[in-house]
């Protein structure tokens, strides 16, 4: 009898929560799936809207996963020149068999020098970003490129975990699993890209997160200054 998929999602303050509950969803589906939510204590951790979430495991105690996903989110900068935190991706990448992420969660990853000669996604205000770790930034809802296997901003979780559950057990459980989900989306709006928002609404939305964007920029720049 084969062993259980060992899946960990990393749990880290202003997280986004959809970036992480989205996966999750999906992967607490598949049969005999071990999940962690992991953290360096375990500790209420607040997510960047009014939900706390609570670790299951630490850095220390985490067993070795077959996939580790690292979702996305304002607090995604303080993670990209956190050593413990860079250096609890890079050992947890070298026994996994997927090396995943979803949104600005990619950036960690590349931090952590893990997607250097590799294509991926992240959030598209930060598609830019991701050259300076040395990955191929690829405008796509799913990225899959070896093991390394990248999402689109937020809502593009649940079509990234669908597409890893394919790979790691085959298209009838994903499909299953997106059944017993009614994942069926058909949205009200024609927003949901800077290609397609209009120019008032993609104009409003670079205003409000000015002040993060400079702050990841920054953020960026030195991490990636180490990896290089």
């Amino acid at each position: 009898m084969s062993s259980p998929l060992q899946i960990g999602l990393l749990v880290f303050p202003r997280v986004t929560q959809l970036d992480f509950t989205g996966p999750l969803q999906v992967f607490s589906m598949v049969p005999g799936a071990n999940l962690h939510l992991i953290w360096k204590r375990i500790e209420p951790v607040p997510s960047d809207s009014v939900l706390t979430l609570t670790p299951t495991t630490t850095f220390a105690e985490c067993p070795q996963l077959d996939v580790i996903c690292v979702p996305g989110g304002a607090g995604t900068n303080d993670l990209l020149n956190d050593e413990e935190v860079l250096e609890f991706l890079r050992k947890q990448a070298e026994g996994a068999k997927y090396v995943t992420s979803v949104c600005t969660g990619s950036l960690a990853l590349g931090a952590a020098g893990l997607l250097k000669g590799y294509r991926a996604a992240t959030h598209w205000s930060a598609m830019e970003m991701l050259s300076q770790f040395g990955a191929m930034p690829t405008r796509t809802r799913v990225c899959v490129d070896r093991n390394r296997i990248t999402g689109g901003g937020v809502t593009a979780g649940i079509d990234f975990a669908l597409t890893l559950v394919s790979l790691m057990i085959d298209r009838t459980t994903a499909e299953a699993i997106q059944l017993q989900m009614e994942y069926n989306p058909a949205p009200p709006f024609n927003s949901g890209s800077p290609d397609t928002a209009p120019a008032e609404v993609l104009a409003l939305l670079r205003e409000r997160g000015a002040q993060n964007q400079a702050r990841r920029l920054e953020a960026v720049k030195r991490a990636a200054e180490r990896v290089n």
